[in-house]
């Protein structure tokens, strides 16, 4: 039996690297309610619910408090200085992550050899030919 499940892999491996279109993705992904995610962005700072008493000008704080370092960070974190430099930083890391895909892809047998595979095929055709590499070697 557990030669059948490993030919079964073997099998399943052969037809990603042949054609990896032909495998099916079996993901789910489960969607967060925007309500709870909007939830966790909302700022400690005050609300019109906090006015103080017997004033008209507008929305005021009861009490002065100094800012929290969670408040000093989120304050810091809206600045345009800081937000151009966060997206510089993301957009070189997300560069380096698709060329080192590329260059994995360029190790993977297809057919055709130029053929477009999505990152997640990558991934899984890499682990196949990894596994078909380490049983050739333990032959």
């Amino acid at each position: 039996m557990k030669f059948l499940q490993k030919s079964g892999f073997r099998l399943l491996c052969v037809k990603m690297m042949l054609s990896p279109d032909q495998a099916e993705a079996d993901l789910s992904w489960t969607q967060s309610d925007p309500e709870s995610l909007l939830g966790g962005l909302k700022s400690a700072g005050c609300t019109s619910d906090d006015t103080a008493e017997g004033d008209d000008r507008g929305p005021k704080c009861k009490s002065e408090q100094p800012l929290s370092r969670e408040e000093k960070r989120r304050r810091r974190r809206a600045t345009a200085k800081y937000r151009s430099a966060h997206a510089t930083r993301e957009r070189i890391r997300v560069e380096a992550f698709n060329v080192a895909f590329a260059e994995l892809r360029k190790l993977l047998p297809t057919l055709p050899p130029d053929k477009k595979l999505s990152k997640i095929e990558i991934l899984r055709l890499a682990i196949c030919y990894i596994s078909y590499l380490n049983h050739v070697l333990d032959v």
